[in-house]
Order: C-alpha cells, then sequence, then structure tokens
C-alpha cells in the first residue's frame, strides 16, 4: 500500500528480491496539471508495468473493498507512504500490517518527518519498520537503519537517500519476519524528550527574519523542494528553494534587503544574512538569483 515515488522504490525492491505481490493498493487516479487530466499514482504506474493487480479505494472502509482485500488472503500487508489504515485493514493479515518510517522512532513520529528533522538542523535520522497498531507510528519496532543529514543537504536529497536505504530495510524486515527471527520492540509511549513531526501549514513556511541565520537557513532547506520556505518581496510571495549563509556580527535590522540587482539578493537575519541562490516569485517560475536579477528591478527595502 502506497501512492508517491517513496514508495515505488519500497515496491521495487521487494519485487527485485522475489517476494510475492498479491495486489498493490494505492490512491484512486486524480486530476491533475492545467488539462486536469486523470493521473495515475506513481506506484500505480510501477504495477501497472510489472503487471500487478491494483486495488484503488476512495474509502478504505467500503465493504467491496474490504471483501476484495479478503479474498487477497495476503499473509502481511506492507504500508510506505500511504494513508492511516483502520484497524478492519491492518488487523486482516495472520502476520499483521507493517510501515516503513522516515525517521528513527520514537522521534518524528508524524506526517513529515523528513522536513522536521532537517528543520531542526539534526545531524542524523534513519528509518524504521514497525508494525502497525492504534495510535499512529506507536507500533512494535522491527528494524532500523540510520544516516548522517550533511550540513547544508536539502529534505529533498535526504528523501532521495532516504526512499533507497528503507527499501533495503523493508526487504530485510519481510524476510526476518518470514523466518521469525526478529524481535518486536515496544516504543515509549509517551516522552518529553520526543521531538513530532506534525503536518506542515502555511505559517510554518513563512520566514521570520528576526531569528538567527542558522534557523532560518535550515528551516529553507528543511522545506525545498516543496513545500518551501517563503516570504515577501514588493508585496508578492517570493519562495526560497535554496540559500547560502553570511555570519555577520552587526547585520543591518532583521529583513533588510541588500542587491547589486545582477548576482546577490541577501536578507539579514538576526546575526548575519541569508543569500539567496534559487527563487520564485509569485506568478512566476522557479529561477537563480542571476536570472531573477536580470528582470526584476527594486529599490532594496522600498
Amino acid at each position: 500500500m502506497g501512492t508517491p515515488e517513496f514508495a515505488v522504490a519500497s515496491l521495487d525492491a521487494l519485487v527485485q528480491a522475489g517476494c510475492n505481490i498479491i495486489a498493490v493498493i494505492t490512491a484512486p487516479d486524480k486530476p491533475a496539471g492545467r488539462g486536469m487530466k486523470l493521473t495515475e499514482s506513481a506506484v500505480k504506474k510501477y504495477a501497472v508495468e510489472k503487471q500487478l493487480p491494483v486495488l484503488q479505494p476512495v474509502k478504505l472502509k467500503d465493504p467491496q473493498f474490504l471483501e476484495s482485500l479478503k479474498e487477497l488472503k495476503a499473509d502481511l500487508q506492507i504500508v510506505v507512504a500511504f494513508r492511516m489504515l483502520p484497524e478492519v485493514v491492518w488487523n486482516m493479515p495472520p502476520m499483521g500490517t507493517i510501515n516503513l518510517h522516515g525517521s528513527l522512532l520514537p522521534q518524528y513520529r508524524g506526517a513529515a518527518p523528513i522536513n522536521w528533522a532537517v528543520i531542526n538542523g539534526e545531524k542524523e535520522t534513519g528509518v524504521t519498520t514497525f508494525k502497525l497498531q492504534h495510535e499512529i507510528d506507536t507500533g512494535n519496532i522491527l528494524l532500523q537503519d540510520s544516516f548522517p543529514i550533511g550540513d547544508d543537504e536539502t529534505t529533498g536529497e535526504v528523501h532521495d537517500k532516504m526512499k533507497e536505504i528503507g527499501a533495503q530495510l523493508l526487504v530485510k524486515t519481510v524476510a526476518g519476519l518470514a523466518q521469525g527471527t526478529l524481535t518486536e520492540i515496544p516504543q515509549p509511549q509517551h516522552s518529553n524528550e520526543l521531538k513530532h513531526a506534525p503536518k506542515l501549514f502555511t505559517e510554518t513556511c513563512k520566514i521570520d527574519w528576526n531569528q538567527p541565520v542558522t534557523v532560518i537557513y535550515n528551516l529553507i532547506r528543511g522545506l525545498s523542494p516543496y513545500p518551501a520556505a517563503f516570504t515577501y518581496l514588493n508585496e508578492k510571495m517570493l519562495k526560497i528553494y535554496k540559500a547560502k549563509k553570511e555570519m555577520h556580527a552587526a547585520p543591518k535590522p532583521a529583513g533588510t534587503i541588500e542587491t547589486d540587482n545582477k548576482t546577490f539578493l541577501k536578507f539579514a537575519g538576526k546575526d548575519g544574512y541569508i543569500h539567496i541562490t534559487e527563487l520564485q516569485l509569485e506568478g512566476k517560475k522557479k529561477m537563480t538569483v542571476e536570472e531573477f536579477l536580470r528582470g526584476f528591478r527594486f529599490t532594496p527595502n522600498a
């Protein structure tokens, strides 16, 4: 069960490992693009290519879908980047349902674990396979694997590493479950030391220039390429995808803009500047700062 590109890596790894995938469950086709043409999920495209049966329920408690699921007689269900499952679904197979999560649980439970690890300036993250139970991301841990986060890596770069590492961990988990060699480790349910990974909202993405430069820089990395950190320029939303830090003892007031109208555009933070290198102004396409300045003239802070 999965939908985006992240889940395709896991499905492919299971197929390559010779696992018997009896069906793939993914989101219904959705209208997308200018023509609002019906578009298949990344997982469906892969499944169709490999001639795997596909189910696309609109509602997971739909009696017809539940009946189809029962008829499959699956030993095990695997969830990677899908929706929350009702108990009637996750409790169906004799071996239960396992999930691949993009953090070292119990840290960063929630919808956006990669983003929050980068936003918080973590030096390390990882992947966890665990058994699904009632509360989200709280089931018994099966296996984990960790890897470093580079100082300048974006969420997109961490995501691409993680999907491959996670896929291999999932294959190991399925093999371990089949052989009966895995020990389930219960997670601590409540602790003051747990960091959370809630869904990202627009307010999360707005840059506060009164913050230290490192905090702002981590926010930009953690929201790149999607949904992107933003500020305002001449009352238009300016999304920032890539930037560099300049630590400065006595910068100008927070939010001050400086540019030479040719090669650089920088905003003052609490203790330095953020040099923007890739951006997108409302109504325009994504571009480098040089491309942007070629076609945009403004008086800084006007």
